[in-house]
């Protein structure tokens, strides 16, 4: 049998393993996961240093990293405040399949928190829920706008107006607030941060969970921190905080970078407000290795790269892109060295194949495919998770492997979220596809594969990071986590590598990586990864 057909052979196998209810009848996606008998809370010297600081501060952060139990730390501190009536109703915000597949999850696996009420606004019976008798009312970001009733208008200027009921939310009790994953509303600008805001006053207690505050730059604070004390950290207005602290150093000022001293300050005026905990500081965790497959275009891809490539450096050294232009720019690049691309009226190549789909792509190569099936023959049959970025890449992957090809992406209903975490941690998947963005927070995978390949390389640490934390977190048995790499030569990708390896910041370490990449062209060099 051929590796191809025994690599597909394993994923429908895997696939056809019966779910402990069909996914069909499901009602709570916590029925997909195996009941277990709730266990005593015994918390870690850490944890409680945690649980004493959420408790001690009324506006409050935790800046842990994934895996040191943030969620159960929020649990007994409000246990606690529970007790001593010091709150009555609390509204949790997360991402939706954090407020499916953890908090009921948490809740029901301690003892300690069996009392604890939870209810997820989601769905349509979300009106009857918030109307229910419970302590803690979960919902996810995309469900404020209903919550809050706001409406929206367009400005003179073009901007968006955000509107709220706030007399309406006063009237239905809230009095703490609890965020996880807080780094959603470090844009001030997006209309989730300007609804909330106009509803903080109403809490007497705040507090943001993170385990990435300041991944895309320190910048990103602002948001966060205003949302819990309302600008005493870091002051009240974001013009004024980029002014104060940071310079562009480009002519395009896209990129930003802290003032001399300015860190410092920052970090000063933040650390009353935020408990940090590094998890290697506290937690045995599995080590990092990093495994570089280096890989080279086809002829027909290279002279369609490089063609593309000069164009975007002409621009920026003309001065003539702006960064949503460059962002397109650079993302054409990086379907290419993944090995399609989508058609654009100023894109339409001729000599690749043209597949069948919504969005039309070209396959313009499979070499990142080929060393994927490489890399799955090397490991036999340990689980392999595989981050793709664009849909044509998970099409070129599914091409190769089967249409049953087991993936987390846009689209995938919560419920099967589930089944596929359980069905992974079970060790019953050989190779689960993900897009970073859709599966970086809230989905627990250390109990059974480690190992990574990033068939597409990201330009954002956070979710570089986020991702990784998914395998190397307290739980895992395994003694090292593989990081593998599939770079192209003399492309972006490596330059995306480099910038994961400085911890460079989302957009900033996009904008220096475009800005390196013309440096080094002009000088004809490239970096060569190891």
């Amino acid at each position: 049998m051929t590796l191809k057909s025994t690599t597909r052979s394993k994923v429908r196998s895997a696939q056809s393993q019966p779910a402990s209810k069909p996914t069909s009848e499901l009602t709570d996606p916590a029925d997909l996961f195996v009941k277990k008998k709730p266990v005593p809370y015994t918390p870690h010297a850490y944890n409680k240093k945690a649980i004493k600081f959420l408790i001690e501060h009324a506006a409050a952060a935790l800046f842990q990293d994934p895996g040191m139990g943030k969620t159960a730390e929020t649990l007994a501190a409000l246990k606690l405040l529970f007790k001593k009536g010091l709150v009555s109703k609390v509204l949790l915000i997360a991402p939706l399949r954090v407020c499916h597949l953890v908090w009921p999850k948490e809740v029901t696996k301690w003892a300690d928190f069996a009392q604890l009420r939870v209810v997820v606004l989601h769905g349509p019976k979300k009106d009857e829920l918030l109307a229910s008798d419970a302590d803690i009312y979960v919902i996810n970001p995309e469900g404020l706008d209903w919550l809050l009733q706001t409406t929206k208008t367009k400005t003179a200027r073009g901007k968006t107006s955000v509107a709220v009921d706030v007399r309406r939310f006063k009237l239905l009790g809230f009095d703490t607030l609890v965020i996880d994953e807080l780094s959603k509303f470090k844009h001030t600008n997006t209309n989730r941060f300007k609804a909330l805001k106009q509803v903080l006053k109403t809490f007497g207690r705040r507090w943001g969970l993170t385990g990435s505050p300041a991944a895309n730059g320190l910048l990103d604070l602002f948001g966060q921190c205003f949302i819990l004390d309302e600008g005493r950290s870091l002051g009240p207005y974001i013009s004024h905080y980029r002014s104060k602290y940071f310079e562009t150093v480009d002519k395009a000022g896209f990129v930003w970078q802290p003032r001399r001293g300015a860190e410092d300050e920052i970090y000063r005026r933040v650390a009353p407000l935020a408990l940090r905990m590094d998890a290697d500081d506290y937690l045995e965790l599995p080590e990092l290795v990093t495994n570089v497959v280096k890989l080279d275009l086809p002829p027909d891809a290279r002279a369609l790269y490089d063609e593309l490539e000069e164009e975007l450096i002409l621009e920026l050294e003309e001065g003539a892109i702006v960064a949503k232009n460059a962002a397109v720019a650079s993302g054409k690049l990086r379907q290419i060295a993944n090995g399609g691309i989508y058609l654009t009226p100023d894109l339409q190549p001729v000599g690749f194949k043209l597949p069948k789909a919504k969005r039309e792509w070209l396959n313009l190569h499979n070499t990142k495919v080929d060393a994927v099936e490489d890399l799955l023959g090397e490991l036999q049959g340990s689980p392999l998770l595989l981050a793709y970025e664009y849909e044509h890449d998970l099409d070129r992957l599914r091409a190769r492997f089967g249409l049953d090809l087991p993936y987390l992406g846009g689209g995938v209903a919560t419920a099967r979220a589930a089944e596929l975490e359980r069905l992974w941690n079970a060790g019953k998947l050989p190779v689960l596809a993900c897009q970073p963005a859709s599966v970086a927070h809230g989905l627990n995978l250390q109990e059974s594969g480690y190992h990574i390949c990033w068939h597409s390389q990201t330009w954002d640490y956070e979710l570089f990071d986020q991702l990784v934390r998914r395998l190397r977190r307290q739980g895992s048995t395994a003694k090292r986590v593989f990081c593998h790499h599939l770079v192209v030569r003399r492309t972006i990708d490596e330059q995306l590598l480099l910038a994961t390896r400085r911890k460079e910041k989302g957009q900033q370490a996009f904008f220096k990586a475009l800005q390196d990449l013309a440096k080094n062209k002009r000088k004809n060099m490239y970096n060569e990864i190891d």
